[in-house]
Parts: C-alpha cells; sequence; structure tokens
C-alpha cells in the first residue's frame, strides 16, 4: 500500500494540472427549502417536476418531498413498511425495497398499488434499478463466510426479464478492501475504514453506467451488452489522516469507541464517495474531499466517460439526486434534515475567440 501510495503522489501533479482545466460552476442559494424531523436520509429519486421521494432508515418511512405544494408526505401508514432502505422511480411510479418485510413495494399517487415477492434466484436480493423496458437490475454480493473472507470476491449485477423469470449477470464489481485482523483469539478480514467502492446505475434505455473505484474511470455497458472505458479521472491523493481517524471514532458512543480505534483504516481516500446520474445521461461523481473543506465537488462525466465539467456545492449538504434541470439537496441540522431543490448550474458556452 505504501508503495501505492508514493505511485499515486507522483502522478497527481499531472492529474490537478488536468482537474484545473475543467470548467467549474457553483451551485446558487436557493429559497426552495423543506424541512422534516428525520435523522438521516439516504436515498432519493426523482418523480418529475418538483417531486421527490426519499427513504429514511431511522424512521422506518419513505415520504415525497413536493416542492410545488410546500409540503413533505409519508408514504402509507405504519403497517405499509417496515424497514425501507432504498427507492427508485420509473415514471411516476415509487418502488420502494423493504428488507424487514422482504419485498419490493410499488406506489403510484401515494398510494400502494403492489407487492413483489423477492425472487428465489437472487438469494433474497431485491432489485435496484428499472429501466424504460420493464428490466429490473440487481446487486448481488458474496457471502462473506464466518471469518469475512468471502468479501474478496466481487459482487455481480444482474439483469432480470420484467416477468422475473430470466437472469443474467451484466458486469461485477470491484471487491472491497480488507484486512486480516485479529480479534478475540481468531483472525477474520474486515473493511478498511475509508476506502471506496464501485457505483453503478441505469439508464431509461437499459445503458449500465460503472465507476470503478480502483481505476478511477466510469465504464459503460450499453443494452447489448458492448463495454466502453473512459480514460482515467484526474484527482489529488488525500492520505487519511489522524483527524479523520478521530472525527470517525468519535460518531461511536464512548464504551464502543476502543473497539472503533481497532478497525483497519485504508491509507488514502477513494476519488469517489458516491454517484447519480441525470436523466440525459451525465454521471455525478461526489469527490473525496480534506476534513475542513467548506464545499463539495462534483466531476461530471459524459456518455464517452470525458470528465465535462466540475460543479462546486458549497456546505456539507450532499446531491442526493438528480432532476431534468434541478438537484436535491440534503443537509443535516440540529432539528432534523433540510431539503433543497437547487438549479443545476450550467457552463457558459464561449463565444468564438474568447479562451
Amino acid at each position: 500500500m505504501r508503495s501505492l501510495l508514493l505511485l499515486l503522489l507522483l502522478t497527481a501533479g499531472c492529474n490537478r494540472k488536468r482537474l484545473e482545466e475543467a470548467p467549474q460552476v457553483t451551485f446558487a442559494e436557493t429559497p426552495d427549502t423543506l424541512t422534516a424531523k428525520f435523522a438521516s436520509i439516504v436515498e432519493a429519486t426523482w418523480l418529475g417536476g418538483g417531486r421527490w421521494a426519499l427513504v429514511s432508515p431511522e424512521f422506518n418511512a419513505v415520504v415525497v418531498a413536493d416542492f410545488e405544494k410546500r409540503s413533505v408526505t409519508r408514504l402509507g401508514d405504519a403497517k405499509a413498511l417496515q424497514h425501507p432502505f432504498h427507492v427508485f422511480a420509473a415514471g411516476d411510479t415509487i418502488y420502494v425495497l423493504d428488507w424487514g418485510l422482504r419485498r419490493l413495494t410499488r406506489w403510484s399517487g401515494g398510494k400502494l398499488v403492489n407487492a413483489l415477492p423477492v425472487p428465489a434466484a437472487t438469494n433474497g436480493v431485491m432489485p435496484r434499478a428499472r429501466d424504460a423496458a420493464g428490466q429490473y437490475y440487481f446487486e448481488t454480493s458474496p457471502s462473506p463466510g464466518r471469518d469475512g473472507g468471502g468479501n474478496k470476491d466481487s459482487a455481480a449485477i444482474i439483469r432480470a426479464s420484467p416477468d422475473l423469470t430470466r437472469f443474467d449477470t451484466i458486469a461485477r464489481l470491484a471487491p472491497l478492501d480488507l484486512a486480516e485482523v485479529a480479534r478475540n483469539n481468531t483472525r477474520r478480514f474486515e473493511r478498511r475504514v475509508f476506502s471506496g467502492n464501485d457505483f453503478w446505475g441505469v439508464l431509461s434505455n437499459g445503458t449500465l453506467w460503472i465507476s470503478r473505484v480502483y481505476q478511477n474511470l466510469v465504464e459503460w455497458i450499453d443494452p447489448r451488452g458492448q463495454h466502453s472505458f473512459g480514460p482515467a479521472l484526474p484527482d489529488p491523493v488525500l492520505e487519511v489522516t489522524p483527524g479523520d481517524r478521530e472525527v470517525f471514532i468519535r460518531q461511536f458512543p464512548e464504551d464502543l469507541r476502543m473497539t472503533a480505534e481497532d478497525l483497519p483504516f485504508a491509507l488514502i481516500k477513494p476519488a469517489f464517495e458516491s454517484g447519480h446520474h441525470s436523466p440525459d445521461g451525465l454521471v455525478w461523481l461526489e469527490k473525496s474531499r480534506v476534513l475542513m473543506d467548506s464545499v463539495r465537488r462534483y466531476q461530471v462525466i459524459t456518455r464517452t466517460g470525458d470528465l465535462d465539467h466540475v460543479v462546486v456545492l458549497p456546505g456539507n449538504g450532499h446531491v442526493m439526486a438528480l432532476g431534468d434541470s434541478s438537484a436535491l439537496v440534503v443537509e443535516q441540522f440540529k432539528e432534523g434534515v433540510r431539503f433543497l431543490q437547487m438549479r443545476v448550474p450550467r457552463v457558459p458556452i464561449k463565444k468564438p475567440g474568447q479562451s
């Protein structure tokens, strides 16, 4: 790992030059704000217009934030959802994954339409996306085993027919970054804190994109199964500092902090922490940042895998979902979470003769 870090540091100068050449735009402040008394939001999806669906696992709730009606409405009653953890949409139809009830529910107009059982072929895994043709997409992880060593294997992305009778593996994801640790007189493999992973999504036409954490590029797989790879993206190398470790450990209750200190930590941060795509097929990668940075940066990647421009978001919010011309940003504050619908800034078109 030390030799890898040295290599990355040596190449960072060239990458940083390329990064500085990319156009940069910044989100403007917006009065379009709603609030809710949730601890956190883990998933969100655009429903069209000013409507967004969001998941709060601590409150076992999925809500629809409607910026036109200025409302935040919960889906169903307390019995309709038990432990929702993921949400996606096809048009204005909302699909909610619920591991407590082990089912995928479909909602329209705020009402429960039906529930799909978990297919046996995926060993209990529920779909995470759906394309316009009605095909479902799953991410199946390897069994970790008693010592966690199974996580050395790759997770798979599986595409299923609309009737959930045909299943095809279309891609594999990078295995987790593991370390072998000794604990309680046994040895096991545990994931390194601050290590990254691949992210993926599906466009409406069935095109799959995967942001590759180790190669730091975006791979595209078209509906016919043809693969294409973008160039390596430019990024400075960010080390995991003692301050990063301290902030992580402080998130735990005091009686668990000694255990947290014994967790294995990565030497460097991943190039990106999450990824989303817009309806027009651009991939947004949220970049890692240094501890005291006051902004977040998003690299916007084209269908060729090239870096088009960088979008800057001041503050500590996160872009959680993208619409046709707006982004949903979620911020935590003392009383709960704040939802901000922000217009996506456009890169100015250069006039002939401009440098």
